[in-house]
């Protein structure tokens, strides 16, 4: 069964998360789909994969770029997985249609979006009921993720 990762962002907001997360991600060879909640937060965080850093970029797609089976980090706001990841993010309420199909998946969510959370814990809720191996991480005062359920 897969792994269901829960990112509770308090002190970080996602944009320096995220990519930290992607690369740790491809480190272990993993191709990464991230579903997004709209159009406009794709494009938002497209530029954003380019530019976070002046000295690095992770490599990634969209369908506005074409060429999908060459991208190990594939942007979409569908289920879709034309780049075959083996791992899925979520962001922004984006949600799975079913727990099947990656070896992990990754939700963040803010902690001062009451609607964000409450997605969390019923995508959690539904996680737990299908047998997925589920695990909650805080951020702690130092800025390193710790396992808190």
């Amino acid at each position: 069964m897969a792994e269901v990762l829960f990112y509770h962002l308090e002190r970080v907001p996602l944009e320096r998360v995220l990519p930290d997360l992607l690369a740790r991600s491809l480190q272990r060879g993993w191709n990464v789909g991230i579903q997004v909640g709209s159009d406009e937060r794709l494009q938002v965080l497209d530029g954003h994969l380019w530019t976070f850093d002046d000295s690095s970029f992770l490599p990634h797609g969209t369908s506005a770029d074409g060429h999908a089976e060459l991208q190990p980090i594939w942007l979409t706001t569908g289920s879709d997985n034309p780049n075959a990841a083996q791992v899925r993010f979520f962001v922004d309420g984006a949600r799975p249609e079913a727990f099947e199909g990656y070896e992990r998946f990754v939700f963040l969510f803010d902690g001062g979006d009451a609607e964000g959370i409450q997605l969390a814990r019923t995508s959690w809720k539904e996680a737990k009921a299908v047998g997925c191996d589920v695990t909650y991480w805080r951020q702690d005062e130092d800025g390193r993720w710790r396992k808190a359920g």
